[in-house]
């Protein structure tokens, strides 16, 4: 029960019922003086320590440790007696074994003070959320040496007001350090200060750029891949908005019930704008929530609130051109015919699910043109991912607009140098692009050449940002634990240690 005490002799155990009170002794019958380092056995007196000890069966465990008092043998040492110490079972000073300040340890990086004292007080241990604190704020940070590729990313202390910066190994996935903000001259100094690093990725900050610049000036900058997408997909929107006009000019879209009473609310809304009502003003006299007016409101036509609906797979699908082909040469055919039809080729489902298909229009031929950020998605999206269904509406908006087209070959060529590391194919793509009237996508490459040597080895290299966003997500799970006593020293631990 005891294998901490096997170098004492215990004399007597008290069993009180809430507490096991150990009394115990030290066999040990020299020791070194502290403070000049003679080792003396002439005892000066005897000196009681009581200790705190892990719980046993959910009683408390206390030791009442009797340990001698020594006098220094060394005539010239200012310090006449010292206390014999037991480095085994505690360190000096304590009030706790060593094994149960590394459970408190332990359970204060993970659960922070007060989480961490409720949890403790259930196993039987007396420990405020101050004193899981300071136990660990004593814990000392491992050191490493600096790692050959590391990685650096923003972490907001505040959103929107205040911010520091993690650096991680890019490999290990293990935290280095956590900086107290994200300007480019702190990060200089920590470079400068921890020399090593090769290679450094990290967004496409320019402070960042320019820090490690100077701090690590033969570090190879790594553009983050996920950043790059992001962008592309940003400057992809703008290209379909402004090309809006051409690919909503393509096929009719059939005439929905949904439709007429978006027309009629639109009409109504810009109708009491239109004669100086308010937005707030308008929803009390409409009887409609304040952001249902702003989203009427926003829009100039009642055509760019129009929302397809977005249906999942059934079993009717494979069958989906066959029930086409018939409503389009016959449409007052009976469902029972177009149901005995696809039941012969295979279909099994039921006659309600085939009903049900029909009704929602899901076998026309005409479709509602998708919404400008749904159709990015799909022009991002690997062909092969998308549902049949989805990949024919594509293409049949691709066939409309010759600049959708173009742009989406440029989208899907620079994702195969995204996923294949072929980065020294990248002026080859910029130049293509360039070539083309895509003003949006000018401006994307305009700032992939202002960090060319960063994208290129992004694009090239299998070193990204991935794991520091992991990272970031941890953070946000220990700041929530800590609310308000989230201090910077206090969170830095807690990330260091976790």
């Amino acid at each position: 029960m005891f294998p901490e005490l096997s170098a004492l002799v215990i004399d007597e155990i008290d069993d009180t019922g809430a507490v096991l009170r150990l009394r115990a002794r030290t066999t040990v019958l020299d020791g070194v003086c502290p403070r000049c380092g003679h080792a003396s056995r002439r005892t000066h007196a005897w000196h009681t320590r009581r200790l705190a000890d892990l719980p046993v069966a959910g009683r408390s465990v206390v030791i009442d440790l009797r340990v001698r008092r020594l006098v220094c043998n060394n005539t010239e040492c200012p310090q006449k007696t010292f206390r014999q110490q037991t480095p085994a079972l505690a360190a000096r000073y304590a009030r706790r074994t060593k094994r149960l300040t590394a459970t408190l340890a332990g359970i204060a990086i993970t659960l922070a003070g007060r989480a961490g004292a409720t949890v403790l007080a259930g196993l039987g241990v007396a420990a405020s959320r101050s004193t899981m604190l300071r136990v660990l704020m004593a814990l000392p940070i491992p050191s490493a040496p600096t790692p050959r590729v590391l990685s650096v990313d923003d972490v907001a202390l505040r959103r929107g007001h205040r911010y520091a910066a993690v650096v991680i190994d890019a490999v290990t996935h293990r935290r280095v350090d956590v900086l107290p903000d994200r300007k480019a001259a702190t990060l200089t100094e920590w470079l400068r200060e921890h020399p090593g690093a090769e290679t450094v990725c990290r967004d496409g900050s320019a402070s960042y750029a320019e820090a490690i610049r100077q701090g690590a000036p033969d570090a190879v900058q790594v553009s983050d891949r996920w950043h790059l997408w992001h962008g592309l997909g940003a400057a992809v929107e703008k290209s379909v908005i402004a090309h809006g006009h051409c690919w909503r000019a393509g096929p009719p879209s059939p005439a929905r019930a949904i439709d007429e009473r978006t027309r009629a609310r639109h009409t109504a809304v810009h109708e009491l704008l239109n004669q100086g009502v308010g937005l707030l003003e308008c929803a009390r006299r409409l009887g409609w929530s304040l952001n249902t007016v702003k989203r009427y409101a926003r829009a100039a036509t009642a055509e760019q609130l129009r929302r397809p609906p977005r249906y999942g797979r059934t079993l009717v699908d494979p069958y989906r051109d066959h029930l086409r082909h018939r409503l389009a040469a016959q449409p007052d055919v009976a469902v029972t015919r177009l149901l005995a039809e696809i039941r012969a080729l295979g279909y099994t489902g039921s006659a309600n699910l085939l009903v049900r298909y029909l009704n929602q229009g899901r076998a026309d031929t005409e479709r509602a043109a998708p919404p400008p950020r749904r159709l990015v998605s799909w022009i991002m999206t690997r062909p092969s991912d998308l549902p049949e269904h989805e990949r024919e509406h594509l293409d049949e908006l691709l066939a409309t607009c010759p600049h959708l087209t173009v742009l989406t070959e440029h989208v899907r060529v620079f994702a195969r140098l995204l996923t294949a590391r072929r980065g020294g194919e990248l002026e080859d793509w910029m130049t293509a692009v360039e070539a083309d009237e895509l003003p949006a996508l000018h401006g994307f490459v305009r700032g992939l050449r202002k960090d060319l040597g960063a994208v290129t080895a992004g694009l090239s290299m299998p070193y990204s940002n991935g794991p520091t966003e992991g990272v970031n997500n941890k953070i946000k799970l220990l700041k929530r634990q800590m609310y308000g006593r989230a201090g910077f020293a206090l969170l830095r631990q807690r990330i260091l240690l976790s």
